[in-house]
């Protein structure tokens, strides 16, 4: 229990917690004190002189920064008498002796706290006459950040955010005195994932985000609360929108998820919604090619296809995919709609590149996000988090560096964290059980002895395709072994696969997650079982498995094989390019529900701008869909479907849009208990050892993708890395290889030529080529490997 202290604020005494910053001391208890450079999330500095208030010492009165300085019992503070609004105006006039007075122009202009506090607590007017100083104006510091240096006021806010929280320190003050400026180093750009977040704390419009740019004023915006969409810890955001057209996302401040900080991806990751290309009509192939219908046509058609299959072959002979990067209550229609309306065992939200679907939903101690703060020990083997889970990276980042925690880190290559590792374990793709096996026969005792602690939180997943899903739940079972007090975080890619699952988009769950005893068919048996025959459609809605599946070919054999292909989606992508039927669905802020992230925690998502054209919600197409089979599921709503939820899972009980929109608006955990649901335990099994050659292939996903969202988003696109093969230095001269080399490299299920680009990150012997870029998902997830430079 925290200890209390008292503390007298403008005559009004407060009890206030020991060591508690007095800004802060003053902030909860309903005192105001001005600030530019403070920050709560960051270690204060006191740059900016604005928080200065007065404070009775044994020598007397004393001007001291609130920010800086920690209460302490007796403590008595003025924060509103002459002196201190003297000093407030002095700290103001010479922030803005050389602040360019452009508010009209400035994205900042309306929601600016410089703006703000020169109106509350300025002088009202300046003794400073001389020019301004003037700069060249916007440096482009990165593509999605410009800086306006003469609005700067040296605050510190954007380097120590990148210094302190993201590991990312490329953005820095150089020159001295009056010549002090911030700016990047000399062709290194700001290159970093999290860059907008420095856009959102800067206090003057120093720092301005590129796709925002004189779009709107915040006066104008309409703004609603929900979750991101592209991470599975589901960061809190607002969306900004205008004229039904969504401008920004913001991060919102929730202590239990990501401390109001975003990736660019999530701040950036909007603009497909707006895309020409957008689906807004449906779709119906007439002699090879789609011709636009009206609903009511595209449901008839539709309804008599699968009624057809179903009276000739019955349900079964139907498979259904998709789900995970919908809300809870599509996923749950969704499941609804195969399970009872087609009559249909084979559903999945998966695409064969994730955990079992009893480990991702149901394995018992799972660990909360928060749970990372208070670990002894945080093991970290699975994705780079920096690279496919950003918020969950900055958590354990923050952690390992602010917070002291022991950090074991175990991948094939290097990862964001490893500068803040404490234990960083290396081994060839494929290698991974055989590692395994070594650490549970104390060959690595430094690990062991890491292990061998009270606390200890293990973030597991795929580290690489070359190791197969089954390795992350053995390292689940053999950290449990060695401490009693583990806490396990599974990772899957897709945002929502944890909500999905819960509703039933597994062949081995029900909805509620409820054991089902005779599973169907998973994504990948699906595809098999369509090109064999065995199943005849495929209804798809929100996937794209030849894009995501590590080997597509069975995607794209078992799609050409099938009879008949429904798809429900924003754009035509590689999978519905032959579909028989496609039906545009709504995007996210243009539709309501609830998600569930990687910890469980459910949390709501709302909608600020209507869907373009005719497109629909998932749910309401299925439900219609249903009507025209002529057995209709009776939804009228996402709050409606959202209450039979709470109804019908146990873990789900009483979660309601309600409480969530007014109770509890950091979102509800559902348990992992008995019940009517179940508890899997994670059990060592086996897998691949590393294999002989020369080279191994590791394959692994990026932030910044090629999948069809972010190919739509015109900020990120560019992003992309495309089709590279990253290889160690000191293996390019036997390969005769340079950075910008064509390379062919070949696997056992195909061949693919990329750019080479000399990376000592990837160790010798390894070839890193990021799942998710053109050409990649050709070479299929063999890890032996051959290179060769073509020019």
């Amino acid at each position: 229990m925290t200890d209390l202290v008292h503390v007298t604020i403008n005559g009004t005494q407060h009890e206030v917690p020991a060591g508690e910053l007095l800004i802060k001391a003053a902030q909860d208890n309903g005192t105001y004190i001005p600030r530019f450079c403070w920050h709560e999330r960051m270690n204060p500095v006191g740059m900016c002189r604005m928080c200065l208030v007065e404070i009775e010492t044994p020598r007397g009165p004393m001007m001291v920064t609130a920010c800086t300085n920690p209460v302490s019992d007796g403590m008595v503070v003025d924060t509103e008498n002459a002196e201190v609004k003297k000093a407030q105006e002095a700290i103001l006039e010479f922030l803005l002796a050389n602040h360019p007075l452009d508010c009209p122009v400035c994205d900042k202009g309306g929601e600016c706290p410089l703006q703000d506090q020169a109106m509350a607590y300025g002088p009202g007017e300046s003794r400073f006459v001389e020019i301004k100083r003037h700069y060249e104006k916007p440096i482009p510091i990165s593509d999605l950040v410009l800086l306006d240096r003469e609005r700067c006021i040296l605050c510190a806010r954007c380097t120590r955010f990148s210094d302190e929280i993201s590991g990312d320190p490329l953005i820095e003050f150089k020159d001295r005195g009056n010549a002090t400026e911030v700016n990047t180093f000399p062709e290194l750009p700001f290159s970093s994932y999290f860059s907008g977040n420095t856009v959102q704390i800067c206090p003057v419009g120093a720092l301005t985000a590129k796709p925002y740019r004189f779009r709107a004023r915040p006066w104008d915006l309409q703004k609603v609360e929900s979750s991101g969409m592209f991470d599975t810890a589901h960061p809190r955001l607002e969306i900004h929108a205008s004229q039904n057209e969504i401008l920004r996302y913001t991060g919102v401040d929730n202590d239990a998820t990501n401390h109001g900080w975003l990736s660019d991806k999530d701040r950036f990751g909007f603009e497909y919604l707006r895309a020409p290309d957008r689906l807004t009509k449906p779709l119906v192939r007439r002699d090879g090619e789609f011709v636009e219908v009206e609903w009511p046509e595209a449901l008839d058609i539709a309804a008599g296809r699968l009624e057809l299959i179903i009276d000739e072959d019955g349900g079964s002979a139907i498979g259904v995919i998709g789900g995970a990067n919908g809300t809870n209550e599509d996923a749950y229609a969704l499941s609804r709609f195969a399970r009872d309306v087609i009559g249909t065992p084979h559903v999945d939200s998966r695409m064969d590149d994730a955990l079992a679907s009893h480990f991702l939903a149901a394995t018992v101690d799972r660990a909360l996000i928060s749970d990372i703060d208070e670990a002894d020990t945080i093991v970290v083997w699975g994705p780079d988090l920096k690279e496919e889970h950003p918020t969950l990276y900055l958590r354990v980042r923050r952690a390992a560096q602010e917070l002291g925690k022991t950090l074991v880190v175990v991948h094939p290559r290097a990862t964001g964290l490893d500068d803040r590792a404490t234990i960083k374990a290396t081994y060839r793709p494929g290698g991974g059980f055989e590692l395994l096996d070594e650490i549970a026969e104390g060959d690595h005792p430094e690990i062991s002895e890491a292990l061998s602690v009270d606390k200890v939180v293990a973030i597991v997943g795929i580290a690489s395709h070359a190791d197969g899903p089954q390795l992350a739940e053995s390292v689940a079972a053999l950290v449990r072994q060695k401490s009693s007090g583990t806490k396990i975080l599974p990772l899957n890619g897709r945002a929502n696969t944890f909500g999905a699952l819960d509703m039933g988009l597994a062949p081995d769950l029900g909805p509620g997650r409820l054991n089902i005893e005779s599973p169907g068919m998973s994504t990948a048996e699906m595809m098999e079982a369509l090109d064999s025959g065995e199943l005849r459609a495929l209804v798809m809605v929100g996937a794209d498995p030849i894009g995501n599946i590590p080997d597509p070919r069975s995607a794209i054999n078992g799609l050409d094989a099938a009879e008949y292909v429904i798809s429900i989606d924003l754009f035509v992508n590689e999978s519905n390019l032959n579909a028989d039927l496609i039906l545009p669905a709504s995007g996210f802020g243009e539709k309501e529900g609830t998600v569930t992230n990687v910890e469980g925690r459910v949390q709501k998502v709302n909608v600020v701008r209507p869907s373009p054209g005719a497109a629909r919600d998932d749910w309401e197409i299925l439900e219609d869909l249903s009507r025209h089979m002529g057995k209709g599921m009776g939804f009228s709503s996402s709050e409606t479907i959202a209450k039979q939820i709470s109804e019908t899972a146990p873990a789900y009980s009483g979660v309601t849009h309600d409480l969530l929109e007014w109770d509890e608006r950091d979102g509800v955990v559902v348990p992992i208990d008995g019940g009517q649901s179940f508890d899997h335990i994670p059990v060592a099994l086996e897998g691949p050892k590393a294999p002989g050659a020369q080279f191994t292939l590791h394959s692994a996903r990026v932030l910044y993708d090629d999948g069809v969202r972010v190919r739509h988003c015109a900020s990120l696109a560019p992003l992309a890395r495309g089709p590279v093969v990253q290889v160690n230095p000191q293996d390019a001269p036997g390969l005769g290889a340079q950075d910008g080399s064509s390379v062919k490299v070949t696997t056992g299920h195909g061949t693919g030529e990329f750019t080479a680009v000399l990376d000592p990150d990837t160790p010798s012997g390894v070839v890193f080529i990021p799942f998710d870029q053109p050409g990649a998902r050709s070479l299929g997830t063999d890890p032996v490997v051959r290179l060769k430079v073509v020019n």
